[in-house]
């Protein structure tokens, strides 16, 4: 076990008093989140905005005039998609070519291990969608390391997944001198982070390594792992292989006039409908298993036998998990009210994902021991207690309900499950 050492800058920001939005259920312990004073989160100020203030007619002309600007006329790629098959990617993807006139080379960094409906939902993809793809494998040995490395040190190990999954877009555009990268959504927006991004047409390079890093880049991982564990070593890797984690010059980029988008600028972002818009037209299948674990929804990150761990960490980390995440989201679509929204997180918020766990231990090489004992290390004490020998939410949107008539989930049923087999 590494000495008690954490990368992740966020963690000493977190306000030492939990309170949660009064209009959706996620709470201010959420990295870079902002409450105004009437108690409400950027992100239900922002879905305000979205439905009565941006004028979508105008902000589709200006998607349309871009594209008409960088669209080639001899048939070269002229717009980059990072996509997985999901949902989303697929929705943007399928538009830019289908009705803006786009040649898009999508580009996938590839999951840890992919689920079977994940691979599935890639593939019909490629075939149904009909997208030219390249698809990045990592040097498999090193990114299993640094996978361990980011479990450790960040509370994440998928870390180096979100590595390559924003820098690898811009690497290729170079490669292939493309002006434009199309990215979803702004998650600071749509999901309540920092107000300074909410109505930016992309993220700017100078702030990656603060927003989508956690403030620590791939080679603080890799120091850290040299100099803090005995399972990394030089002879891991080399300097070719960090190529595709790291982030992009921002001033080759400016230079090269290569842009970062989120299509939610320019389009009104549901994810409700981002599923069905895959389904009908790029073969996307939602969960076979039913709903995922850790929430109620069966459409979302699908790809990933990791993914699961990913919503779980920041479960431990935060006090919120998928569920709140999910449920606040359709808060603020309108589709459910906040009070079905805390039944539903009542119920399923930081469920253990058992369905791939013996996977992940041996993904790391970590023993199930090892496991629980980094996952304890990242419970701050503001937000988690002991009670009756089991880990228990100091307080939760569940509070505010008290007469739900829902059995109780995971909130107060923390202790770890029976040994994986």
């Amino acid at each position: 076990m590494p000495k008690q050492k954490i990368l992740d800058r966020q963690l000493p920001s977190l306000p030492s008093e939990v309170r949660f939005c009064k209009r959706c259920v996620v709470s201010n312990q959420r990295p870079r989140i902002h409450f105004d004073e009437e108690g409400v989160c950027g992100a239900c100020r922002y879905a305000e905005i979205k439905e009565n203030r941006i004028p979508w007619p105008e902000r589709e002309k200006e998607l349309r005039d871009l594209c008409d600007r960088y669209r080639r006329t001899d048939g070269r790629f002229d717009v980059i998609v990072p996509a997985s098959g999901g949902k989303d990617s697929s929705r943007v993807a399928w538009e830019l070519k289908s009705l803006y006139g786009m040649h898009p080379l999508t580009i996938t960094w590839a999951p840890f291990e992919y689920t079977p409906e994940g691979y599935e939902n890639f593939r019909n993809f490629i075939k149904v969608g009909g997208f030219n793809n390249l698809m990045a494998w990592q040097n498999g040995r090193f990114h299993r390391k640094l996978a361990r490395v980011a479990f450790e040190a960040l509370g994440d190990a998928w870390q180096p997944f979100t590595y390559g999954q924003v820098c690898y877009a811009f690497h290729i555009a170079r490669a292939f001198d493309v002006k434009l990268v199309f990215f979803g959504e702004n998650g600071e927006a749509e999901y309540s982070g920092d107000p300074r991004v909410y109505n930016l047409r992309g993220m700017p390079f100078e702030i990656w390594a603060e927003q989508y890093f956690k403030g620590a880049t791939v080679d603080d991982l890799v120091q850290y792992g040299l100099e803090e564990t005995d399972y990394l070593t030089r002879r891991d890797f080399d300097e070719s292989d960090l190529t595709f984690y790291r982030p992009p010059d921002p001033e080759d980029m400016k230079k090269r006039g290569i842009e970062f988008h989120w299509f939610s600028y320019y389009k009104k972002w549901i994810p409700q409908e981002n599923y069905y818009h895959a389904s009908e037209h790029t073969g996307f299948q939602a969960n076979p298993h039913g709903r995922s674990e850790g929430t109620y929804s069966k459409y979302a990150s699908l790809d990933d036998q990791m993914d699961g761990f990913h919503f779980y960490l920041a479960f431990i980390k935060f006090g919120i998990g998928r569920c709140t995440s999910d449920a606040a989201h359709e808060v603020r679509d309108g589709h459910i009210t906040r009070e079905e929204a805390a039944a539903l997180v009542r119920r399923f918020d930081g469920e253990f994902p058992r369905r791939w766990h013996r996977e992940f231990l041996g993904y790391l090489s970590i023993t199930e021991e090892h496991f629980w004992e980094v996952v304890d290390r990242y419970r701050r004490p503001h937000i988690w207690k002991r009670e009756n020998g089991a880990w228990v939410l100091r307080k939760s949107i569940c509070d505010e309900y008290p007469a739900l008539d829902v059995p109780p989930g995971y909130l107060t049923s923390m202790t770890p499950p029976p040994p994986t087999a």
